[in-house]
């Protein structure tokens, strides 16, 4: 079954050729001009992910990507002409999965677009035991769920990778470049802001005290483990 992206931009000829590249590639489109319009068609109808501009007409990008993350983990894409490092780390702050500056070509849109449908599907966890703890973190990995204590976290697909990626190696030191490769892809291995806008909003999630993490710990020059619980 063909994937389904909304595209939500308030600039007609923008749309046309977004939703153009898209539909060649195999892909279901939908369409939104504003981020009010976008939350409501998002709210109407399943998406597998979202391309959202920021400089919109009502509710700009940050604001719609923000009322979807209320209630949907959905991977979504910023698109847009803001390429300040303030303006990307706000995205990302507010659960976009990715973040292209325009302009930007077809071909790099759509190797986005299949990486973060990549990242979205659910991780085989075939051979490993159902469930992992460490110390009040619960993983259920059979139904990709997560517990922090009593309290059930919602993350998305992207910081469920990651939080993987640790499990999978507690008390190994994994480099930023390590992390990228593996959860973002190869093409990613560089993108350290990314990294620690992930890392930053899945302590924020996890730990009792974000600036104290026991979970997801720092090593300074090194990269970042998930010590092991001492018995």
């Amino acid at each position: 079954m063909a994937k389904r992206i909304l595209i939500v931009d308030d600039e007609p000829r923008y749309l046309r050729l977004l939703e153009a590249n898209l539909r060649t590639e195999g892909y279901e489109v939908i369409t939104a001009q504003d981020g009010m319009q976008a939350v409501s068609v998002f709210s109407d109808q399943p998406v597998d992910l979202v391309l959202m501009d920021v400089m919109m007409p009502k509710l700009d990008g940050f604001g719609a990507t923000q009322r979807i993350r209320e209630f949907s983990n959905v991977p979504i894409i910023i698109l847009t002409a803001k390429g300040d490092e303030q303006d990307r780390v706000r995205g990302l702050d507010l659960g976009a999965d990715d973040y292209l500056v325009k302009p930007f070509s077809a071909t790099e849109l759509l190797a986005r677009v299949r990486a973060v449908l990549r990242r979205a599907q659910p991780p085989s966890e075939a051979g490993q035991s159902r469930f992992f703890t460490h110390d009040n973190l619960k993983i259920d990995f059979a139904r990709a769920e997560v517990w922090r204590g009593e309290m059930p976290i919602s993350l998305s697909a992207t910081e469920y990778r990651l939080l993987l990626q640790f499990a999978h190696h507690v008390g190994k030191i994994m480099t930023s470049e390590e992390l990228l490769t593996s959860v973002w892809g190869p093409e990613y291995r560089t993108d350290k802001e990314i990294l620690w806008v992930s890392i930053a909003r899945l302590r924020q999630k996890l730990e009792d005290d974000a600036h104290s993490p026991k979970h997801i710990v720092t090593r300074s020059g090194l990269g970042y483990l998930m010590p092991p619980i001492e018995e």
